[in-house]
């Protein structure tokens, strides 16, 4: 288990698939919510993160993507310096990249299968009508839902929206997902089932996973490494085992 302190080690190494160090990020010249972040992300590893409202864990991952643009800090994604992309390359970057919001962000006019073939269409210009027919049903399977390919997202309840958001964000085979409360407003046997499926999703198709997170729970269950944020820096890192016996209260 490593504290604020012996996380000041921290090298840029390409060996990882994501790579952060010193990031800062401010809103306005006094609220500083990055002060100075570290952490890197191994090929394959499930690292979720925790801390308190307003510790600044939903801008680390919009500063993954180029969505908020860090003040200072190294950010490399991908063995790609995300700083220094041109809007077009982090557009490419981006499509090698999943994200789970916290609502699922499902367009509400769509059915599932359209909700599904919608950013097939858009980021695969030649696949055919049998190409998309087998993507949508195989990612369905994949989580479990072929029965709801023709239902509107009105018809599901928040798990199966879970799931359909999440399908929507496999169909284009992603290497990194950022899952933004995966978990969240959903009853203790739901949130079992997502975060089993976090597990399952892992292991088939080899992703590396950041999962930003209130459920002990799903941390637990799901984690391969645990990063608490507080006062805008790695606090504490270590296995939930690690993190558990800790005396800090």
């Amino acid at each position: 288990m490593k504290t604020k302190e012996s996380n000041t080690s921290y090298e840029v190494s390409p060996q990882n698939i994501i790579n952060v160090k010193g990031l800062y990020m401010s809103f306005g010249e006094n609220n500083e919510v990055l002060k100075g972040i570290n952490f890197q992300v191994k090929k394959g590893e499930n690292l979720v993160v925790l801390g308190k409202s307003g510790s600044g864990k939903s801008v680390m991952i919009k500063c993954l993507v180029g969505l908020d643009k860090a003040d200072k800090g190294e950010l490399y994604v991908l063995g790609k310096d995300i700083a220094k992309l041109t809007y077009e390359q982090l557009n490419s970057i981006r499509l090698r990249i999943g994200f789970l919001f916290q609502n699922a962000a499902l367009y509400d006019s769509m059915s599932v299968r359209e909700n599904l073939v919608f950013p097939l269409k858009r980021h695969s210009k030649n696949i055919t009508t049998n190409e998309i027919d087998k993507a949508v049903m195989d990612t369905l399977k994949d989580v479990g839902l072929e029965e709801a390919i023709d239902k509107m997202p009105s018809e599901l309840s928040g798990g199966m929206r879970k799931r359909v958001g999440l399908a929507r964000t496999l169909i284009l085979k992603p290497e990194i997902i950022l899952y933004d409360e995966p978990t969240t407003g959903l009853d203790p046997i739901t949130s079992k089932e997502i975060s089993e499926l976090i597990l399952s999703i892992q292991k088939k198709n080899k992703t590396t996973s950041v999962i930003i997170t209130h459920d002990l729970a799903c941390a637990r269950l799901t984690a391969d490494r645990i990063i608490i944020l507080r006062d805008g820096v790695v606090f504490m890192e270590g296995s939930y085992e690690q993190l558990e016996q800790s005396k800090d209260e």
